[in-house]
């Protein structure tokens, strides 16, 4: 399978700056892959997406996105790349609709037509339906004066998903909307994965967002910290515990004493136990001699994860005077 983005020893160095905003970056995605950047506030997470799409120059490695060089066919990666920016970037003189059109021209989708109601049917057709599914349809010809923040984002989205392109940025693309848009929205950018295979890159403050990501590179301070799958991510910097109650709670220590569990703590209820692997809660409940009253198994999340590595690498960086 080919690489959509192959980064190799990515620098960017801004004029004056004391430090690298990106400091020898390499990552790879995969053609229709969904791949995650995460990473705090002056990380180096917007640098990195700007550079890659093409609207701020490196200073250092080699970028390619399709196999195509970012330093030689500039031109040709931008047709096949979508980009939903953090800032908004569309014209607040015309109407949602316009902006969809002129974007759709521009990209060479259709031919221009001074109104809606005479470009192509297969224009229309694909508006409404994108419109429809982001929810902005009732608005389509409104004024963008008239938008709200999370109306506004929602034009975006359906701007930069008019091409079909073979890369997708994300740049917090569900910043402003609500939890019922952003469900919606993830919905039907996975069905169009699927459908086209196309490649989804994401930068993300909503570590859900992140869950179901093949792979997920970390940096901080312009360096990689960490890359690798979210289950990689949570097996090396989070714990999974396992959660036991009975009535017969003497009888429940002495069962977990024999198995020389580690329990976080005898006097909470429930019993918050460490587990090894899957296999260990297995044998436990297995063996137990009591009757439960409460059993679960409590799964860390990527957001754990993430906390947990993000405070690592700052108590690990020497202060600065």
């Amino acid at each position: 399978m080919s690489n959509a983005v192959e980064v190799k020893n990515l620098v960017k160095r801004y004029k004056k700056a004391e430090r690298n905003a990106v400091d020898d970056v390499s990552f790879s995605v995969s053609e229709g892959e969904f791949f995650t950047l995460l990473g705090p506030n002056g990380a180096g997470k917007t640098t990195t997406i700007s550079i890659l799409t093409t609207m701020l120059t490196k200073t250092a490695g080699t970028v390619t996105i399709g196999g195509y060089d970012i330093d030689k066919h500039e031109k040709t990666i931008r047709e096949r790349i979508g980009v939903i920016f953090q800032a908004p970037s569309i014209d607040m003189n015309l109407t949602a609709e316009e902006n969809i059109r002129l974007h759709a021209s521009l990209y060479g989708l259709y031919t221009f037509m001074p109104m809606f109601s005479i470009m192509s049917e297969a224009y229309k057709k694909q508006v409404l339906m994108l419109a429809e599914l982001i929810g902005i349809k009732d608005a389509l010809f409104d004024p963008i004066k008239t938008f709200s923040g999370g109306m506004k984002r929602k034009l975006e989205i359906v701007r930069g998903l008019m091409h079909r392109p073979a890369v997708l940025f994300l740049d917090e693309p569900t910043t402003g909307l609500d939890p019922v848009s952003r469900r919606t929205l993830w919905e039907y950018l996975h069905d169009v994965r699927r459908r086209e295979r196309t490649t989804v890159f994401l930068t993300t403050h909503y570590l859900d967002e992140a869950e179901n990501a093949d792979h997920v590179c970390v940096i901080d301070e312009g360096k990689v910290l960490l890359y690798g799958t979210p289950r990689d991510m949570k097996d090396r910097l989070v714990q999974e515990y396992l959660l036991l109650d009975a009535d017969d709670r003497d009888g429940l220590l002495r069962d977990l004493s024999a198995w020389r569990t580690q329990i976080v703590d005898e006097h909470a209820r429930p019993l918050r136990i460490r587990l090894r692997n899957n296999e260990q809660a297995q044998e436990i409940i297995r063996a137990a001699g009591v009757s439960f009253s409460h059993l679960d198994i409590e799964h860390p999340t990527l957001e754990e994860a993430y906390v947990k590595l993000i405070e690592k690498s700052t108590a690990e960086t020497p202060a600065t005077v």
